[in-house]
């Protein structure tokens, strides 16, 4: 016998049957099923701890070892910074700067650097991507600083340039379109 507040199937002389559950089980009219609701998501955030905490092979100079996919990461950064990467070797001064806010340390570790032999800072500066030769066969070639650490050196100062010596770090720079030129700054390339 089918009734009217029976589901669609049918029912059996017992009232249970299939889509029909025994009255006593049934959902009360007006009553939800999960009265709960759906439960909130545990993970709102991104995963940035899960992800940067895990463990990751970097080969460096032939040698392989563990570090951290943060350590990775900044690494990477590091060494795009150092190819040329101006907007990495931006990053990567932030990144510097604020490690060294959150630490406290609010002057340089480096105090004076002292010129070891004459050639040896041409060499060093042209390895770590500081700076380029002009003419790379010339020995007494001209250096040029690149882009980003004139942006590096100029965020640092205390006081700003004469208009003089804005026109020699103008004419010392690689590419000075390329530079962020503070306001104060008068001399434009």
């Amino acid at each position: 016998m089918i009734r009217g507040d029976d589901p669609p199937g049918g029912t059996d002389e017992h009232g249970v049957g299939y889509r029909t559950p025994p009255r006593a089980s049934r959902f009360a009219k007006g009553r939800s099923g999960n009265p709960a609701g759906r439960p909130r998501g545990r993970h709102r955030e991104a995963p940035y701890q899960a992800v940067l905490g895990q463990v990751v092979t970097v080969r460096e100079g032939g040698t392989e070892r563990q570090v951290t996919a943060a350590e990775a990461s900044m690494l990477q950064l590091k060494k795009r910074g150092l190819e040329g990467d101006g907007a990495a070797a931006r990053a990567s001064l932030a990144a510097i700067e604020e490690a060294r806010e959150q630490l406290g340390v609010g002057e340089s570790i480096v105090s004076t650097i002292v010129l070891a032999g004459a050639g040896c800072l041409p060499l060093a500066l042209e390895s770590l991507r500081m700076a380029k030769k002009l003419d790379p066969y010339r020995e007494t070639a001209r250096l040029v600083i690149e882009p980003w650490l004139v942006e590096a050196a100029l965020a640092r100062l205390p006081q700003s340039l004469s208009p003089a010596e804005q026109r020699t770090v103008i004419e010392a720079t690689r590419i000075p379109q390329k530079v962020r030129w503070p306001e104060w700054w008068s001399e434009r390339p």
